[in-house]
């Protein structure tokens, strides 16, 4: 498929690959109104399939239900045309997969809140009616320490034979309701075994049924209790529950949540309000949710467009220690008007010494052009913007360039200036030509 970056598809601008998985190609991508969206755009071979990609549309009305800071909304979909794809919110973090085999199971008041985000997760996934289906670590994204759901109900909308046989997989062994495995119909209670796989495999570090052929894995997942050495004393009673061979025998979502606000440590932070933003045409507002497992339960306002990530999440303040966008962009435009002052100061005063025995007009006008440009500009920045840092950098560069003019016309000659100036020109007309 090879979508191209710049490549506009819809409404939408793509900028840069994320990756791709059994069903599609994902892409970042900048929505009508600039905002940062994930993009995936169905593979081929399952855009192929004329009965799957209608079933999914028919979905997505009732996707979109989903809401809530602990799953990437569906926000758009276009399931006509050649490339159907599905716009859903962008989080910036790193799939659970990854973080365990990277750095080791995980541990402490982190499993606690990743525990408590799934289980609020299936909550609003399984509140609008939906099944995820395909729950597993690769499919939780770890944003700030929280958990996100990505990719619900798509297994479950793009079930058929010529997608399975084309390639694309309708689930990862190990991973999998045995009701699933054996060919029966799943219902909520398939994401609670998922639930408690994934959960298993984060604070053990290892599969729950091991790892090898997916038919060994299987096998096991139907015939073989989990291996759940090494999880947490208030955790392994709740995997083993969820993870109970008869779907019937499992506890629901909201079941579980109530279990692990009775069960788990005490000692975690409380719930973290969230924000989500909701764009509509002709104005942008936004609508605070002050408690996250309320969200799954809310059906979503007209032209919900919710739009956090890691980096930036509207209307909250940063952790200690960071700065806020608007604080950081305050701080590099300090840092580029510091170098600018020192640059252009260091050479007005190396070309006005060398024209200042020849040509003492021509020096004293390029003084005098930067000091008054260095008087306005600090002049501007005391009273207009009251930044007095800015007006001492401005003051400071336009005596600076005074004295080191001075200095310069003193100990070398005009032609040794005029030398270095050629120099120092030629390098700054090399440096823009390369760049």
């Amino acid at each position: 498929m090879g979508a191209a970056d710049g490549e506009r598809l819809g409404p939408y601008r793509l900028l840069s690959t994320l990756g791709a998985g059994g069903f599609g190609e994902v892409h970042l991508a900048l929505d009508p109104g600039g905002h940062t969206v994930a993009v995936k755009i169905l593979h081929p071979h399952v855009a192929a399939d004329a009965t799957a990609v209608a079933r999914l549309a028919r979905e997505v009305a009732t996707m979109r239900r989903v809401q809530g800071p602990y799953v990437a909304e569906v926000l758009d979909a276009a399931m006509e045309g050649a490339r159907p794809y599905l716009v859903t919110r962008y989080v910036q973090g790193r799939p659970l997969s990854t973080v365990i085999s990277g750095d080791g199971p995980v541990e402490g008041e982190r499993l606690v809140r990743l525990a408590r985000g799934l289980a609020q997760a299936l909550v609003a996934i399984h509140a609008a009616g939906v099944v995820h289906r395909d729950l597993k670590p690769a499919n939780v994204i770890l944003a700030d320490g929280e958990p996100v759901v990505i990719d619900f109900g798509i297994a479950c909308a793009l079930d058929s034979s010529s997608v399975t046989v084309s390639g694309a997989i309708l689930g990862t062994p190990g991973y999998l309701a045995p009701e699933m495995l054996e060919g029966a119909d799943p219902g909520a209670a398939a994401d609670l075994f998922s639930f408690g796989a994934t959960l298993a495999y984060a604070a053990t570090g290892r599969h729950p049924y091991g790892a090898g052929p997916a038919l060994a894995v299987g096998y096991r997942v139907v015939h073989h209790d989990p291996d759940l050495e090494g999880a947490p004393g208030w955790l392994a009673p709740l995997l083993q529950e969820c993870m109970r061979r008869d779907p019937r025998d499992r506890p629901s979502a909201g079941a579980l949540l109530a279990r692990l606000d009775a069960d788990a440590p005490a000692a975690h932070p409380a719930t973290p309000r969230s924000r989500t933003a909701s764009a509509a045409p002709g104005g942008q507002g936004v609508r605070e949710v002050a408690d996250p497992r309320d969200a799954g339960l809310r059906a979503p306002e007209t032209g919900v467009h919710a739009l956090t990530t890691r980096v930036w999440r509207l209307g909250r303040r940063p952790p200690p220690g960071r700065l806020s966008v608007d604080e950081a962009r305050e701080r590099r435009r300090a840092v580029l008007h510091r170098r600018w002052v020192v640059g252009a100061g260091l050479l007005v005063s190396l070309a006005a010494a060398a024209a200042r025995n020849p040509l003492p007009e021509v020096s004293l006008l390029l003084l005098t052009g930067y000091g008054s440009v260095m008087l306005v500009d600090g002049g501007i920045a005391l009273f207009a913007r009251r930044n007095r840092a800015r007006a001492i950098v401005d003051l400071a560069g336009g005596a600076g360039a005074i004295v080191l003019w001075a200095a310069l016309g003193t100990f070398f000659s005009p032609l040794t200036l005029a030398l270095a100036l050629g120099t120092v020109l030629f390098v700054l007309v090399a440096i823009l030509l390369s760049s």
